[in-house]
């Protein structure tokens, strides 16, 4: 991964060099690289200073199990205080891409410090973005600035990885219930071969409840 650098926001020469001239970038870093300095204007617009980042192509920390397709990390998690961005390997196109960096990008202003809380949402609304914060995104407006800078941005260098999302199985833990006063305690694995406990409020041997046999 490469760092990056803010370029100065002052330098309206280099920003219309950029509109006019289109990018191929061979490598996906260096695309993603190229699409923070694009999206860097609509956020100093906003009086939103977008931090040194880390940026490349890699799954959350929970994986795919989850369907997050992107992660910002705080500047405390990285020995380099940088925040690092990481956009799933599941997207292909280009606008997704670009709209779920900026996503990311609002986390990386707010140093993660607030999740999707109250202060996340005032920068993502102020930007545009709509939706629930957990999975906000571009909206109307929005929309149409991220499309408008895609020419300029290149291909997407990346063909999407289909990764099978693993359904988690819910079992119906084994417990104890008591029939008098409903009374209800979890069983540990360990102590099932001893039957279900005596209820402590009307001392009679309470049911087992929930799967028993497959733990």
């Amino acid at each position: 991964m490469t760092q990056l650098t803010p370029s100065p926001s002052s330098s309206s020469a280099s920003d219309s060099a950029f509109c006019a001239i289109p990018q191929v970038h061979s490598l996906r870093e260096a695309w993603l690289l190229a699409a923070i300095e694009a999206v860097r204007p609509l956020f100093l617009a906003k009086q939103h200073h977008i931090p040194p980042c880390q940026v490349s192509v890699g799954f959350a920390s929970s994986g795919n199990r989850l369907g997050h397709i992107g992660q910002c990390w705080s500047t405390g998690s990285s020995t380099e205080s940088v925040n690092q961005i990481f956009i799933s390997p599941t997207l292909s196109t280009a606008y997704e891409v670009l709209d779920t960096l900026v996503h990311e990008l609002v986390h990386a202003v707010d140093d993660c410090k607030h999740k999707h809380g109250k202060e996340f949402k005032k920068i993502a609304l102020g930007l545009g973005m709509k939706g629930p914060m957990r999975s906000a995104g571009a909206g109307p407006e929005l929309k149409a600035k991220l499309e408008a800078l895609l020419p300029q941005l290149g291909p997407y260098p990346h063909a999407s990885l289909s990764v099978p999302m693993k359904k988690s199985v819910r079992r119906n833990r084994p417990r104890a219930q008591c029939k008098t006063c409903g009374f209800q305690v979890p069983m540990l694995k360990k102590f099932l071969a001893f039957g279900p406990p005596i209820c402590p409020q009307d001392k009679v041997e309470m049911e087992a409840v929930g799967d028993w046999e497959n733990v």
